[in-house]
């Protein structure tokens, strides 16, 4: 299902911000609250919109949970591919994000943890055992920086520094 015109304005603006409601959507896209309600509810029903999502910094929250990129070396399985490694990785809670990729590691996987250990853990007694996974390479964030187009630290002013002759 391709999606032009209006239809991929309202999703293109209900990516920036879920919070507007169809009137205000209507509003900057030209067309009617009733059209707009009618596009986002074949988005949800066609699985187009996954959900509604608000990304909070919670180190800001006072929270600062742990997380991990982890590189994922496998054997695909035959007849199946990745799927099938990819179907067992992403019923962890732990796992936030999977991708496929090219490159020297078939899977990376953004994971989180309450702590360090608890990821390492994670890593060491579930991820890594898992048959038809060959080796693992874990990077632990250290800074966010942006995520999802949100910038997350806040710019301190420039200064310039007094010139004297």
């Amino acid at each position: 299902m391709a999606v032009a015109g209006e239809a991929e304005e309202i999703l293109k603006i209900l990516e920036r911000d879920a919070r507007l409601g169809a009137r205000e959507i209507a509003t900057m896209v030209g067309s009617t609250e009733a059209k707009v309600r009618k596009h986002m509810k074949d988005f949800e029903r066609k699985g187009v919109i996954r959900r509604y999502k608000t990304v909070i910094n919670w180190e800001k929250a006072g929270q600062e949970p742990v997380y991990a990129m982890i590189d994922v070396k496998v054997t695909p399985e035959r007849g199946r591919g990745y799927d099938a490694v990819a179907e067992r990785i992403m019923r962890f809670p732990e796992v936030q994000t999977l991708y496929l990729i090219s490159g020297a590691y078939d899977f990376s996987v953004l994971v989180k943890g309450k702590t360090m250990k608890e990821v390492a853990t994670f890593v060491a007694e579930k991820l890594a055992p898992l048959e038809r996974v060959q080796s693992t390479s874990t990077h632990f964030l250290l800074k966010k920086y942006k995520e999802d187009g949100d910038i997350f630290f806040d710019k301190e002013e420039r200064r310039r520094l007094a010139v004297t002759p």
